[in-house]
């Protein structure tokens, strides 16, 4: 089986683009692995799949693979590559398309600097459908991970988080922390652990263990949780200058019930063939 694939990358956060709409493309999970492999294969932290709409009021169908081969519900920085893609590659005219996820729709919009901001809805603080057991939709919640008791904030951008604020972020045990918190028993589907240093009201350091992929450069619904967290706790203010190892993005939210829009880079690296 011979597949075609873009590799891109948004701040560091690095996809294999797959096209399933001029072509049919459904893969196993062991495939899936095998594309995302840094040493036999393309390498990359998650597989994005551009598909045909299901619904009428979408332009577009969104799947999102990690590495270890699972499908998950949502990524913002490949959000942005997929804006790219599908303007790219001709796919579409459009400079803003709705777009559906397994969490619901999302609105990408390609501006004129290159940069994508994309609508990503509103964040999810309702312990049920984080889904965080145990959790009171608080900004501040008490979680034990190896003996030590952490204090985190719980919520979803179609994807769950776990967002603690650290002093240095250079110093935050995140590949220590990072799987325990990912497995917490409280959080069911897994959870994106997030470790965030605040720089001051506007800007912060960030790094993410994601599920299923590790840490990684960056992470667009991790970006937009640690905003969310922080602005909510009463520590920063809107629009949020977010640094993380790859690039930095800015995330804008006007407190409960307003969406949280994303607006950072979206780059090609190259275009390429493998045999699976």
């Amino acid at each position: 089986m011979l597949l075609k694939f873009t590799k891109m990358h948004g701040a560091g956060n690095d996809f294999v683009v797959l096209d399933g709409v001029r072509q049919h493309i459904e893969l196993d999970p062991e495939q899936l692995r095998l594309l995302a492999d840094r040493h036999f294969g393309v390498g990359c932290d998650q597989i994005l799949l551009v598909e045909k709409a299901q619904s009428k009021e979408a332009d577009f169908r969104y799947r999102i693979f990690n590495a270890d081969g699972g499908e998950v519900e949502q990524c913002g920085n490949g959000a942005r590559c997929f804006m790219r893609f599908v303007h790219d590659q001709q796919l579409t005219p459009k400079r803003e398309i709705v777009v559906e996820t397994r969490s619901g729709l999302i609105t990408p919009r390609l501006e004129q600097d290159g940069r994508v901001t994309v609508d990503m809805g509103t964040p999810i603080f309702e312990p049920a459908r984080i889904p965080f057991d145990g959790g009171h939709g608080a900004v501040s919640e008490p979680l034990e991970v190896t003996g030590a008791m952490l204090d985190i904030s719980a919520l979803s951008m179609g994807n769950p988080h776990a967002v603690q604020v650290v002093d240095d972020i250079n110093l935050a045990p995140v590949e220590k922390l990072g799987p325990f918190i990912e497995h917490h028993p409280r959080f069911p589907n897994r959870v994106n652990a997030g470790f965030m240093q605040i720089m001051d009201r506007n800007h912060i350091k960030l790094r993410v263990y994601e599920r299923g992929a590790g840490e990684t450069l960056s992470c667009g619904t991790g970006a937009c949780a640690a905003a969310v967290a922080g602005i909510r706790r009463g520590l920063l203010d809107s629009p949020v200058s977010v640094a993380t190892r790859g690039g930095t993005l800015t995330i804008s939210w006007g407190g409960d019930g307003a969406a949280v829009l994303m607006t950072g880079p979206a780059i090609t690296v190259f275009t390429g063939e493998i045999n699976l």
